[in-house]
């Protein structure tokens, strides 16, 4: 069976705030269904493995994908123990998929096994997909070229103005659309909290929350003709 790999946050601090964060449920719901409805096995993973926690925010969330998903108990205790990221064959997968939420910003970016096995699906022709603050995870990725992934591709992510929308611009610890702008990529921003998904090459990524299912069934599409 095809595989795709979804990989989700352990951080659970909101930086010095004293708050919880976590992973966004529905980026992960939005994504894994069309993905299964596609004939896909999907695999959830993390930086360290084990505990995916949820944020706050949507760790109820009312969408009936997530619904589903909270109440199918075999699929949720999932998040609970996911694989860690060093023990992931990356010739085992045909795409991985980084979800949201903001904990991301803070254990993705500097991970050698998010970098290590982006870099080995991408450069052996697989797809990376990345959805709001997911794509954290690809800011510090190389190629075999030496290249940074994002250099050069049309692509976007939660934005800046975003960010301020919320009140964490002074929170998280960079803003991630600059960062990824420095990293070369051609940062395609949406208007703020609509959908809109990019695709580049084999690089698909989602600007929020309102993005995760037409990401998640674009992704699936490329996957299946890949």
């Amino acid at each position: 069976m095809k595989k795709v790999l979804i990989v989700v946050t352990n951080h659970d601090k909101l930086g010095n705030t004293g708050k919880k964060t976590g992973l966004s449920l529905h980026e992960v719901t939005n994504v894994y269904y069309p993905l299964v409805e596609a004939g896909f096995q999907v695999d959830f993973a993390s930086p360290k493995g084990g505990l995916a926690p949820l944020d706050g925010d949507t760790a109820h969330n009312s969408d009936p994908l997530s619904k589903k998903f909270l109440e199918d108990k075999n699929t949720f205790s999932r998040l609970e123990r996911t694989v860690a990221l060093k023990d992931i064959n990356p010739k085992d997968y045909k795409a991985i998929a980084f979800a949201g939420g903001h904990g991301t910003m803070w254990d993705f970016p500097d991970s050698p096994d998010v970098n290590r096995v982006t870099s080995q699906i991408y450069d052996g022709g697989g797809i990376v997909a990345a959805l709001c603050h997911g794509p954290a995870a690809l800011v510090n990725v190389k190629l075999a070229n030496g290249k940074y992934l994002v250099e050069g591709k049309d692509m976007n992510s939660f934005t800046d103005s975003e960010e301020e929308a919320v009140g964490l611009s002074s929170v998280v610890p960079f803003l991630l659309e600059t960062k990824l702008r420095k990293r070369g990529a051609k940062f395609q921003a949406g208007k703020n909290f609509e959908n809109k998904v990019v695709v580049s090459e084999r690089l698909v990524t989602g600007q929020n929350l309102q993005s995760a299912h037409a990401l998640g069934k674009k992704l699936a599409e490329l996957a299946k003709k890949s």
